[in-house]
C-alpha cells in the first residue's frame, strides 16, 4: 500500500512537463458556455452567504446559482432566500422535499431546473476564485472534455494536528492522484468544483440518490462509458475549504467516503472499463477501504508478533522492509508540506513538520478505524448520511493567524 501511495503521490512531479500539464491554461478567447452552479446546503447558515457572495464575484458573464435547501431547514433557507432577493437574476432557490435528505437527492432535485450548458457543483462552505469559471470554460472548449475537475484544497492546516495531515491529503489527491486517474481513463471525481456538460449528466440520470460517495460513483459511471475527463490544478484557482472541526466529525466523514467507495465497488459499473489495467486500477481504488480495514484489524496481531514471536534473524530483517517505503513516504510528505506552504503563501514552521511526523501513525490508525466502521456499516445495511458541519475556519478574517499563534 505504501508503494502504491508513493506512485500516485509523486505522479504530478515525475517531470517538469508533467507538472506544467496539470495546470489550467489561461483563457485566450471570450467565454462560450453557460453554467448552472448547484449549491446544496443543509444546516449551513453560518457559511452559505459568504459562498454565494464569492460565486457572484465571478468574472464569467453567463452563470446562474441554484441553492438547494431542505424543506425542514428554515435557517439555511432564510439565508438563501435573502441572497435570491438581492440578486434575482443570478440566484434561485430550490427546495428539496425528500423525506430522507442527502447530497445526491438534493442535486437531483435541482438538475431539471438547470439552464446552463454545464452543471457545476460546489459545497456551501466553498471559497471560489472569481476567475475559475472562465478557466473551466476554456478547458471545455479547448479540450473537448465532457467533465472538468478543478482543484479543492483544505487550507486551515494550523487548526489541529489532524487538520495538518488532512490538508496534505487533499494536496496530494487533487495535485497529483486525480491527474493519474484521468490519464489512465478511470477517475473517482471529487465532491465539488466538478463540472459536467448538462446533456451528459442528464443522459447519466444524474447522481445515484442512495450512494454515500455520489461524486465517486458519477466519475466511475462516466469513465466506464468513455467520457473524457480533464483534471486541472492551479493554486490560484483551487476552491478552498476547511477541515472537519473534530476528530469524531472527521471519522464520520471518512466513514461515509469509504462506505461510498464500497457501494460503488459493489455496483460493478467499473467492470465495463475496456482494458484490464483500468479495471485493475478501479478494483484497487474502490476496494481500498477493505485493505485499510484489514491493516487496522491486524495492528494488535502485529504488535503481539513483534513482542512475543521468536523468528530467525533473516526473517526478522525482511519484516522491516515495509519500513523503507514508509520512511520514503514520510520524506515526500515533508517536501509536500513545504511545497504546500510555498504555493499558498502559508508560514510552515518547524512545529508543523514535527506534528506531521509524530501524528502520522495516529492518523493512519484513525483512517483504519474509519475503514473498519465503514465495512461494518455496509455489512449492517446502514447508509444514513452523516453530515459534516462547517464553521468557516478557512475564511479570511476567521482568526486563523491568531489561532495559529495560540496553537504554537
Amino acid at each position: 500500500m505504501a508503494g502504491f501511495t508513493l506512485w500516485w503521490q509523486m505522479h504530478a512531479w515525475r517531470t517538469p512537463e508533467t507538472l506544467a500539464a496539470t495546470r489550467f491554461d489561461a483563457p485566450t478567447e471570450a467565454s462560450g458556455l453557460s453554467f448552472s452552479l448547484l449549491l446544496p446546503a443543509r444546516h449551513e447558515q453560518l457559511v452559505l452567504e459568504h459562498t454565494i457572495e464569492r460565486l457572484l464575484e465571478s468574472s464569467h458573464q453567463d452563470f446562474e446559482i441554484i441553492v438547494i435547501v431542505g424543506h425542514d431547514d428554515p435557517e439555511t433557507a432564510e439565508v438563501a432566500e435573502r441572497a435570491a432577493r438581492r440578486d434575482p437574476g443570478r440566484v434561485r432557490v430550490v427546495v428539496d422535499t425528500h423525506e430522507k435528505k442527502n447530497k445526491p437527492r438534493a442535486l437531483n432535485t435541482a438538475l431539471p431546473q438547470c439552464r446552463g450548458d454545464v452543471v457545476g457543483v460546489f459545497d456551501a462552505e466553498d471559497q471560489v476564485h472569481p476567475e475559475l469559471l472562465a478557466h473551466v470554460d476554456h478547458a471545455f472548449v479547448s479540450t473537448g472534455a465532457d467533465v472538468v475537475q478543478g482543484g479543492v484544497q483544505l487550507i486551515n492546516f494550523h487548526s489541529s494536528w489532524y487538520a495538518l495531515r488532512n490538508c496534505l491529503e487533499y494536496f496530494f489527491w487533487f495535485r497529483s492522484r486525480l491527474h493519474l486517474h484521468a490519464a489512465k481513463g478511470f477517475i473517482p471525481l471529487g465532491g465539488n468544483t466538478v463540472f459536467v456538460r448538462t446533456d451528459v449528466l442528464r443522459a447519466a440520470d444524474g447522481w445515484d440518490p442512495d450512494c454515500l460517495a455520489e461524486d465517486c460513483d458519477l466519475g466511475v459511471r462516466l469513465s466506464s462509458v468513455g467520457k473524457k475527463v480533464v483534471v486541472a490544478y492551479d493554486a490560484d484557482m483551487v476552491t478552498r475549504e476547511e477541515t472537519p472541526g473534530t476528530l469524531v466529525s472527521l471519522l464520520k466523514q471518512r466513514t461515509r467516503w469509504n462506505q461510498g467507495f464500497l457501494q460503488v465497488y459493489r455496483k460493478k459499473d467499473w467492470k465495463q472499463l475496456p482494458t484490464w489495467r483500468q479495471r485493475l486500477l478501479a478494483r484497487y481504488t474502490l476496494a481500498t477501504p477493505f485493505l485499510q480495514a484489514f491493516t487496522g484489524v491486524v495492528i494488535p496481531l502485529n504488535v503481539a508478533v513483534a513482542l512475543f514471536l521468536d523468528v530467525p534473524v533473516g526473517i526478522a530483517v525482511i519484516t522491516f522492509l515495509p519500513l523503507i517505503t514508509a520512511m520514503v513516504t514520510f520524506v515526500f510528505e515533508i517536501v509536500g508540506l513545504h511545497d504546500f506552504g510555498t504555493q499558498y503563501g502559508l508560514r510552515v514552521r518547524l512545529i508543523h513538520y514535527l506534528k506531521l511526523i509524530v501524528g502520522g501513525p495516529f492518523y493512519q490508525v484513525l483512517l483504519a478505524g474509519a475503514a473498519i466502521r465503514a465495512v461494518w456499516r455496509e455489512h449492517q445495511g446502514r447508509n444514513e448520511w452523516e453530515l459534516t458541519s462547517h464553521t468557516g475556519a478557512h475564511l479570511p478574517g476567521a482568526g486563523n493567524s491568531i489561532r495559529e499563534d495560540v496553537l504554537q
